[in-house]
């Protein structure tokens, strides 16, 4: 986990030039440089360090230059950082360290794991900084296929279910702990994310400039964003463009709709007499079986893990795919795309379970509460050992840099 991490966090910083690598200050993304030391530094810490700061670093002011939790956002730009090659050499003495360790003390397996998926979190973190910043995209991204439409929603009956993981599922994060009993009432899910045409409608239907379809702080933040479109569009020639990290293409209208926020997402629901599911319906329409509620599937298509036919993650297609494809991952009450492909807005803010404790790494979770939104499933440039049909992701309701989409629910 911990070299295939690695390998692709190498292969998302291989081309960037001088100017790149901390490119501009902005509230949304990390410097390139900065954020590939936090790698490093977040790795030593916990895997070599204890999580102390009292233990020594291999490399001098590392504390002072990676934290997270200390080293404020808006100053990362202007730390002395050590140079590209420099930091790749602290990265290398800290991995070799923890080969060693981990050889020596299998206790440490935990804080592997922790380090790897941070680390795949920071590469997700990475590919959508490269698209904010116009970089060119992944090497291994393909070019868009149209697909067609998955229209109709699926009849979800109710019942009671464990929402949450169970313990001994293995390694979970602390917002997941743990599985407790939540009732669920009938409710009807589309079978597919909103796709680009979907939201298209509403674009051209004047939805960003009426008021009825937006939440007073939607609006505000719509007003100061000053947006009329998706935060990549343009009208060229009549005709729906985006831009695609560094490049203009024409807009693919069966892809699911991305980079959308959370405000976004409830106007077009309110535009078109939907709502966004709640995350216990979420979980419940991509984890259960019609007639046995008390059975959950890690993923939506059961037990088996994530390949390209089930679903499009991080070494798929490498970015969207249109929203009929993946049929073989289809859940249970026949959903589509429900892991992979895009983050899906629900509308519950990120909350702890009944009974939450924190774990080690205690900012992972617990500084969001009540303040981020709860998205679901994956998107195309997720790991597959990242995500379950349990995994929580958080967002503040204005993102819309993220690969983010939403699916909707009859009223």
């Amino acid at each position: 986990m911990l070299d295939a991490a690695r390998q692709r966090t190498l292969g998302l910083i291989a081309d960037l030039h001088s100017g790149q690598w901390l490119g501009p200050q902005l509230a949304i993304v990390n410097p390139p440089l900065w954020e590939l030391g936090h790698l490093g530094w977040f790795e030593e810490f916990w895997c070599l360090r204890g999580g102390s700061h009292q233990a020594a670093s291999v490399l001098e002011r590392a504390d002072r230059l990676y934290d997270s939790a200390r080293v404020a956002h808006g100053t990362r730009w202007s730390l002395p950082l050590p140079d590209p090659d420099a930091t790749r050499r602290y990265l290398d003495q800290v991995r070799s360290r923890v080969i060693s360790a981990l050889a020596d003390r299998p206790a440490l397996a935990y804080f592997g794991q922790l380090s790897a998926l941070h680390e795949e979190m920071h590469a997700e973190a990475l590919t959508y900084t490269r698209q904010t910043l116009a970089y060119p995209a992944p090497a291994a991204a393909n070019a868009a296929v149209e697909g067609a439409a998955w229209p109709g929603d699926a009849e979800v009956q109710g019942g009671r279910f464990r929402m949450g993981a169970e313990r001994g599922s293995g390694f979970v994060f602390d917002n997941e702990k743990y599985a407790h009993d939540i009732e669920i009432r009938d409710f009807r899910i589309a079978r597919a994310a909103v796709s680009n045409g979907d939201f298209s409608e509403f674009v051209e239907a004047g939805g960003y400039r009426r008021r009825e379809w937006w939440s007073e702080a939607g609006w505000q933040w719509r007003e100061s964003a000053g947006i009329e479109m998706p935060r990549y569009w343009q009208r060229v020639d009549g005709r729906w463009h985006w831009r695609c990290h560094d490049r203009m293409e024409r807009l693919p209208l069966h892809h699911p709709v991305i980079h959308v926020s959370w405000y976004e997402a409830e106007a077009w629901c309110r535009w078109a007499g939907r709502r966004l599911p709640t995350e216990a319906e979420w979980e419940y329409a991509a984890a259960t079986v019609p007639g046995s509620p008390g059975l959950k599937r890690r993923h939506p298509w059961g037990d088996e893990a994530p390949s390209a036919e089930r679903a499009n993650l991080y070494g798929t297609a490498g970015r969207c795919v249109p929203v009929n494809a993946c049929a073989a991952g289809d859940s249970a009450w026949g959903l589509r795309q429900m892991t992979g492909n895009v983050w899906e807005w629900t509308v519950d803010w990120f909350q702890p379970y009944p009974g939450f404790v924190r774990d080690p790494y205690a900012e992972y979770s617990e500084p969001w509460f009540g303040s981020h939104k709860v998205l679901r499933g994956g998107c195309h440039a997720t790991r597959d050992t990242l995500i379950r049909n349990t995994w929580r992701n958080f967002y503040t309701p204005d993102r819309n840099d993220v690969f983010a989409g939403f699916r909707s629910c009859a009223i």
